[in-house]
Formats: structure tokens, sequence, C-alpha cells
């Protein structure tokens, strides 16, 4: 692993996903847009599966959410190594998440531990 690699993944969430996800949270109804936390769901999934990859240990997301996502409109989700710090076996990746018209939906990044897989 080296700063500047990157991985993403492409998801379109369906109103039944919103829906699924309201019942869960325990909403009347699901929001016009795919929740916030279904976005971050796919920051969760390429750092726990692409990178950093299997005994990922989330520590810390920060997340700007800037434009809606429209249902069954795919998103890209990506990250991004920033820096790495072997010493504390850290890992700083940059996140984002576009629409498929390139617009920004959200930005912001995430902080990882992993043991001996950094430097």
């Amino acid at each position: 692993m080296k700063v500047g690699d990157r991985a993403e993944t492409t998801r379109a969430f369906a109103a039944a996903d919103a829906a699924a996800f309201a019942a869960l949270a325990g909403a009347a109804e699901p929001p016009p847009a795919v929740p916030e936390p279904l976005i971050n769901a796919l920051f969760s999934y390429l750092l726990g599966v692409e990178l950093p990859g299997f005994g990922t240990n989330y520590l810390k997301q920060e997340t700007r959410f800037l434009a809606p996502a429209p249902y069954d409109e795919p998103l890209t989700a990506s990250v991004t190594v920033t820096r790495l710090r072997p010493d504390k076996h850290l890992v700083d990746l940059a996140t984002e998440c576009r629409r498929a018209d390139g617009t920004l939906v959200a930005e912001g990044r995430a902080l990882v531990f992993v043991k001996d897989r950094v430097g």
C-alpha cells in the first residue's frame, strides 16, 4: 500500500433499499433521496474489502454531504490513501461519492488502523 492507491465501487440504491433502511431506523417513511448512512456504507465496504481490506479497523470518518443522491442512479464511491503512518499502523484516506453525471454528493476523510499492512 502506498500514498495515491485508490479503490472505488459503484452502486445504485432503489427506493426499496431506503424503505428497508427506514424500517430498521424506526422511521415512518423513507427519505426523498438515498439516506446519508447508506452512502457512508459504501466507504465502509471499500475500506473493509478493497483498500486497505481485510483486518481494517475503522477509527474515524468525517463526511460532508453536498448534494442529494437520487434513487436508482449509480453512485461511485472512492477511497484514496493520502498518508501512511507505519509506526502507528494508521492509514489516512480521502473519501468521495459522485453521481453518474459527476456531481459530488459527499466528500471527506477516513482514518483506519491496519496491523502489519502499513509500511
